[in-house]
């Protein structure tokens, strides 16, 4: 209820309170009853008449609130059903970016798991690729299929043998077959690999010094079974390579072993890596092209003689095809002179056979010019 009609309603109590209040004090003083029994009887319609408009008024106040409580039921029903339809919207909306958000959840863990399946197949090959490190038959395997690759994608199939077996029993793993000279060169893919990894691991001066001292030797050892085995006079080239399939290691010798570097110099073994033996076989292709150039220099000049000669005739031919071409250039104009000729005495002709035949004189045709004798 609103506070106006509650206002109005403790004023009209209070007005009917203070009526009662003064008939209460009309009936005790019956001194004055009498006096005063027109007034009580006024008084007393009066209070009468206020009953009946605060009944009135009561009335009114009832309906009045009636009508503004379904006023404020509607209010709060429309604002409820707003509330409500906001809500409803804001559940939807939250729902669809829930949902969109799960979605994005679950592509991103599949991804997620995928990537944890390719870790452990990495892993996996990371600990056989450990195994083959650590195996040296394995190891030199391995360092064979890298050679391998590296060569048939770099040079003919004519240009290499694997596995070749030279004068003195020794087996190398390639044999680069160059011209001579330099001759057939032998590549060696095994590596030391023990010792590196104790120099990569240590962990104080004491465990570097020692792993550096075992793998200069390594090295060192290394570089001179190759130029013993693979540097055969007469036979190959007077160098050979050794290949190491790590980049690592070859970093490390050039970068902290120098004296090594200029050792295999020396002994004319050639150190190179996966990069660098692409290089070098590059060259070697271009060497072997130009090996193949000057073996068939003979017989492209033999070639080019051949063809020097074909276009001589073809020269003569076609000189004797424009003299052929001069005679019946000069044939066909002297035809046309003979045509001209013809053309003219048949205009003569035909100028006599349409002369005017009321012409008294008689006309008289040209005589025929000569023709001199071997003329057209």
């Amino acid at each position: 209820m609103d506070s106006s009609i509650l206002a109005i309603v403790i004023v009209i109590g209070a007005l009917a309170l203070a009526a009662l209040i003064v008939a209460f004090r009309a009936l005790r003083h019956g001194t004055e009853m009498g006096r005063q029994a027109a007034g009580l009887a006024q008084s007393t319609e009066t209070v009468l008449a206020a009953q009946q408009q605060l009944a009135g008024q009561l009335s009114h106040l009832t309906t009045l609130s009636t009508s503004q409580q379904a006023e404020v039921g509607r209010t709060l029903n429309d604002r409820l059903d707003h509330l409500t339809r906001r809500l409803n919207e804001r559940l939807e909306h939250s729902s669809e970016k829930t949902g969109k958000t799960l979605g994005d959840l679950q592509t991103r863990l599949a991804m997620i798991d995928a990537a944890q399946k390719n870790i452990a197949e990495l892993s996996t090959q990371v600990v056989g690729l450990q195994d083959i490190l650590a195996n040296k038959q394995a190891r030199g395997a391995f360092g064979e299929i890298q050679l391998a690759d590296i060569v048939q994608n770099a040079l003919p199939p004519s240009a290499y043998d694997f596995q070749q077996t030279l004068g003195n029993g020794a087996r190398g793993d390639c044999l680069i077959k160059m011209p001579n000279p330099p001759g057939p060169i032998m590549i060696d893919a095994k590596f030391p690999l023990e010792s590196y990894r104790r120099l990569h691991d240590a962990k104080d001066r004491g465990e570097r010094a020692a792993a550096e001292s075992d793998f200069r030797r390594d090295i060192q050892v290394h570089i001179r079974d190759i130029a013993d085995k693979y540097i055969v006079a007469g036979e190959t080239a007077d160098s050979a390579l050794m290949f190491l399939p790590s980049e690592a290691v070859y970093a490390e010798l050039h970068a902290n072993f120098l004296p090594l570097v200029e050792q295999s110099y020396r002994a004319r073994v050639w150190i190179v890596s996966p990069t660098t033996l692409m290089a070098t076989l590059n060259t070697v292709r271009a060497v072997l092209k130009d090996a193949r150039m000057r073996e068939q220099a003979d017989v492209i000049q033999a070639q080019v003689h051949l063809l020097a000669d074909d276009i001589k005739r073809l020269d003569q031919r076609v000189g004797n095809l424009r003299t052929h071409f001069d005679r019946a250039d000069r044939d066909i104009r002297d035809i046309q002179i003979s045509t001209d000729k013809i053309l003219r005495h048949a205009d003569k002709i035909e100028d006599i056979q349409l002369a005017d035949d009321s012409e008294d004189e008689q006309v008289v045709p040209e005589p025929m010019p000569k023709v001199a004798e071997g003329g057209n």
